[in-house]
């Protein structure tokens, strides 16, 4: 291959062995058609010209196949044995684990320990704890990268695309992880589970899920006990940074409280059952039910119409198969208690006391809006009947604006041109006239009393006259 380095014999990319690194910082042990699966769903829709399954698989795979061989020969990977139908498993080397940590941004502490010796065996649970992310993940192929590809191949991609969509990306699963009832996180004690995946997918209506798989070789008492487990670790209860005692969960994983004080469960856990072994699935439940009763059945509130799970474990079960099919969206899931199927968002949460919540709120905003309504109808009553007091001018009609109503009310004193009863602009009309008819009244009296005062004169003067002769 062109480009081929020493480093790189094998030609793999930073981006491709990157993204080998994520899955198997994840899923510990896997093949390299579930590394393709997860990280180049494209390719599952290529080659689609090869005469047999396996050549396909060989073609579609061969890219990442070169970087596992990359990966191993810089001593990140190694070869873990093979599955029961002949795969070769691969898992990462404490080197490797140190560098998917920083690929997936995740403290080292949190990766665990490589996966050697899962592949003793052919791994049958580590398959199907993989074939649970990859059901639940369901990546979706990029269509553009299949340009030039056959309308079947196509038409193939497009419909995986439109199918229910899955839970978060790769980062949001993480498997093998400890749930210390005793000890600590990187050293637990005894007495402790460790769940085969938990999934963080808030942006997806799922903040967290644990799930275990179990390929039907264990008995409902063998659940039981393990379901037991969680309850002692979801209890624990240890002191945070600030000092105040929490759930030890919550330490390491953000998720939200019930929506009431009285109402706070546990996480979810999630029973997916992949059909291997002898036991039927469809009699271990109603055995496991009974069983771990006391962990999941709520309190029934008959004025609310709904159940609380305070203190309790929302259990879910399902098929691998049904969850390939459906994927998450899907009713395949069965809770603890209640005899419907249901999504997984339904099944891990109330809707119920979500429905009677909504009406409650419902209910109020519509009191609410009542109560502002009559309100706003008795304040337009109240100022209906004020506009009905409100005096008009006089002489020109026009009612009074507050201002001139309030000055209306009033009686100024020594105030000979005062018309309560006008408008201001019809006042000031008034007062107006009112004084011309002043400034004319002077004049005229003025006029009369410069008149009879000639008059006097005048006859003034004549008498003088008279008398002078």
């Amino acid at each position: 291959m062109a480009g081929r380095r020493k480093t790189n014999p094998a030609g793999s990319s930073n981006d491709l062995r990157g993204d080998v690194l994520r899955v198997l910082g994840v899923l510990k042990v896997a093949t390299a058609d579930q590394i393709q699966r997860i990280a180049a769903p494209h390719l599952s829709f290529r080659h689609t010209d090869k005469e047999t399954p396996s050549m396909r698989k060989t073609a579609r795979t061969a890219a990442h196949a070169g970087a596992l061989s990359d990966l191993r020969k810089q001593g990140l990977s190694e070869n873990g044995g093979v599955t029961t139908g002949g795969e070769t498993l691969r898992n990462l080397t404490v080197k490797g684990l140190e560098a998917a940590s920083h690929e997936l941004r995740r403290p080292l502490w949190e990766m665990g320990g490589p996966a050697r010796g899962a592949g003793s065996t052919g791994a049958p649970h580590p398959m199907s704890v993989n074939e649970t992310v990859i059901a639940l993940l369901r990546p979706r192929p990029d269509v553009a990268l299949l340009a030039g590809e056959p309308p079947e191949a196509l038409a193939a991609a497009q419909a995986a695309v439109k199918s229910p969509p899955g839970l978060g990306n790769i980062t949001s699963y993480a498997t093998e992880v400890p749930l210390p009832a005793t000890g600590t996180w990187n050293a637990p004690g005894r007495g402790g589970a460790q769940a085969d995946l938990v999934v963080t997918a808030r942006q997806d209506g799922v903040p967290l899920l644990f799930v275990e798989v179990d390929n039907c070789h264990e008995s409902a008492e063998e659940l039981a006990d393990k379901l037991e487990k969680y309850a002692r670790f979801f209890r624990r209860q240890v002191k945070d940074t600030d000092g105040q005692e929490r759930p030890m969960w919550r330490t390491r994983w953000p998720a939200p409280g019930g929506q009431l004080g009285y109402d706070m469960p546990h996480p979810p856990v999630l029973l997916v059952f992949h059909r291997i072994g002898a036991r039927n699935p469809d009699l271990t439940v109603p055995r496991l039910t009974d069983l771990t009763r006391h962990l999941w059945q709520g309190t029934w509130h008959r004025e609310d119409g709904f159940h609380t799970y305070d203190g309790k474990i929302p259990i879910i079960a399902t098929g691998l198969n049904n969850l390939r099919k459906h994927g998450p969206t899907g009713p395949v899931f069965l809770r603890f208690g209640r005899t419907d199927m249901q999504s997984l968002t339904d099944a891990i949460g109330n809707p119920r006391k979500d429905a009677a919540h909504a009406r409650a709120r419902e209910a109020q905003i519509a009191r609410q809006a009542a109560a502002e309504a009559e309100q706003q109808r008795k304040a337009e009553k109240k100022a209906a009947e004020r506009e009905a007091k409100r005096p008009a001018c006089a002489q020109c009609g026009a009612k009074f604006p507050d201002t001139r109503w309030k000055a209306a009310r009033r009686s100024p004193e020594a105030n000979t041109h005062w018309h309560p009863s006008l408008c201001e602009e019809c006042e000031s009309h008034a007062r107006i006239a009112a004084l011309q008819a002043e400034q004319d009244e002077r004049e005229r009296r003025e006029q009369e009393e410069a008149a009879a005062a000639a008059e006097a004169a005048r006859k003034a003067g004549r008498w003088l006259a008279r008398f002078r002769t």
